[in-house]
């Protein structure tokens, strides 16, 4: 009797673990697809918002979703479902339009049919100058012993949407541009570490961004490690975890 039963208990016990894995694998999928997707922070062209090892989590409900919401981005339909414009000042995870393997992270400036400029340093939209005031400076660890000390300014954006900005040189390459008309159904991306940010300030290389290329925006860094650290070397993470910006929101 013991001998007949043995091998239907084990057939049922490795049945029953294949069946959890692939229904985790599932779960983990569809909150992929249609919630939340992880992101880390690869360089520092988000200063000081966003820094060099942070991880954060994206929302992808919040302007629905395109072919890019899924994984691989299989050419399945044009456009988005249950869609929703993002708002000035958005942390916005997108598709770079160049290279659509490559995820960009950056901040919405214009929206479709805007006029934006830089001038001398500041932004102009729609042939305004955004109210820009002095914050000091940011003291910028890059993880190597060095501690560079960057002049900051406080931005605020038309609808009130306020954040820090970086200005590592004056009269930097991007501090005066040319007039961007930004074309329908298109947006306007930047940086907030402005002399160090690949942007939509360079149309050769990002340019306009498609509102279908929109994967998500940024919400909530979940965890946070120094520049030039692992965030697996678990034995380092006393030392090495920024703990101050654990669980906090991305404005």
């Amino acid at each position: 009797m013991t001998s007949t039963t043995e091998p239907k208990k084990k057939e049922g016990g490795l049945g029953e673990t294949v069946k959890v894995i692939l229904q985790a694998f599932l779960i983990a999928l569809l909150i992929r697809t249609f919630l939340f997707q992880p992101f880390n922070i690869p360089s520092g062209s988000m200063k000081e918002t966003l820094l060099v090892g942070d991880y954060l989590f994206v929302s992808k409900f919040s302007y629905g979703y395109s072919r890019f919401s899924l994984p691989l981005s299989p050419p399945l339909f044009d456009g988005r479902i249950l869609g929703s414009t993002p708002n000035r000042g958005d942390v916005v995870v997108f598709k770079l339009p160049r290279d659509e393997s490559t995820d960009y992270i950056k901040r919405v400036i214009g929206l479709p049919g805007d006029e934006i400029q830089m001038i001398g340093g500041v932004l102009h939209i729609n042939g305004v100058a955004v109210k820009r005031e002095d914050a000091g400076y940011w003291m910028d660890d890059e993880g190597n012993g060095r501690v560079e000390r960057v002049k900051r300014w406080t931005e605020t954006l038309p609808n009130g949407v306020s954040y820090y900005t970086l200005d590592l040189v004056d009269n930097g390459f991007y501090d005066n541009t040319e007039v961007y008309k930004v074309p329908p159904g298109h947006y306007f991306m930047m940086g907030d570490n402005r002399d160090n940010s690949t942007d939509s300030r360079v149309l050769s290389q990002v340019g306009y961004v498609p509102y279908e290329n929109l994967i998500g925006r940024a919400q909530i860094i979940f965890f946070s490690v120094k520049e030039g650290d692992a965030a697996w070397q678990f034995w380092k993470w006393p030392w090495t975890v920024r703990w101050d910006r654990l669980f906090s929101f991305v404005r």
